[in-house]
């Protein structure tokens, strides 16, 4: 705290401090990557996994590394996992790594910016993947048509900023205006989608689209992130 002093003059009259000039303040510049860098890596690796899939046909790498629920009842749970980092074309992983990179931003800044935040934001994309495949599952038990994208992980990372909208910066309550409009919005795009088939969504070409694991998925990112941010306020 600052005391200025006013001394009288002869005249008895008030006199004013001398004036100084103010050193001009600098501005920071703003990053041109504000994304928290677990962020940023999971981003370049959905992309650099599609250039280096890309290399080999499509239906060799599905075969290896692809889900389906046929392969889940063979108890090739891996499939879970892997098939979340295959995508079928370059418009396909471009956007779920765009909607990774703006969804799983205010995500993975409140689970923070050390090695067990990081830690914590990966359990929770690989967690909301692997239910959105089972929800996909519950719908569509033994059939045996490949799923592969992250799609499902990425709708889990909205379902979480959903939530940390909500609530300003904190998890917010699931049945908030702001959680139930997101999810409203993205169950009627998938509805669609269902209804009238992959042809409106950029990218789908002749192929099908999971949209029944894009709504498991947001639920499951609605759901668990108020787990998960209990977690990470105890790490």
């Amino acid at each position: 705290m600052h005391v200025a002093r006013f001394e009288a003059p002869a005249d008895g009259g008030p006199r004013l401090p001398p004036h100084r000039e103010q050193p001009e303040r600098r501005r920071t510049p703003e990053p041109v990557f504000n994304a928290p860098w677990i962020v940023l890596l999971l981003t370049a690796v959905l992309i650099g996994g599609y250039a280096f899939q890309s290399r080999f046909p499509l239906p060799a790498v599905a075969m290896s590394y692809a889900f389906s629920p046929a392969l889940l009842e063979e108890g090739r749970w891996e499939r879970l996992f892997t098939a979340l980092f295959l995508h079928g074309n370059w418009t396909h992983v471009l956007m779920n790594a765009g909607f990774c990179l703006a969804f799983g931003t205010p995500v993975g800044r409140y689970f923070g910016g050390r090695l067990s935040g990081a830690a914590l934001f990966m359990l929770f994309y690989l967690t909301c993947g692997a239910l959105s495949s089972l929800g996909y599952v519950a719908l569509h038990p033994g059939e045996q048509s490949a799923l592969l994208g992250a799609s499902g992980a990425v709708s889990g990372l909205m379902g979480g900023a959903a939530r940390l909208m909500a609530g300003h910066g904190r998890p917010g309550p699931i049945l908030s205006r702001t959680v139930l409009g997101m999810g409203g919005v993205w169950f009627a795009i998938n509805a669609v989608i269902g209804l009238l088939g992959s042809g409106l969504l950029p990218g789908a070409e002749s192929a099908a689209v999971a949209w029944e694991a894009h709504i498991a998925g947001f639920i499951a990112g609605v759901l668990l992130f108020g787990p998960f941010a209990w977690i990470a306020r105890r790490t």
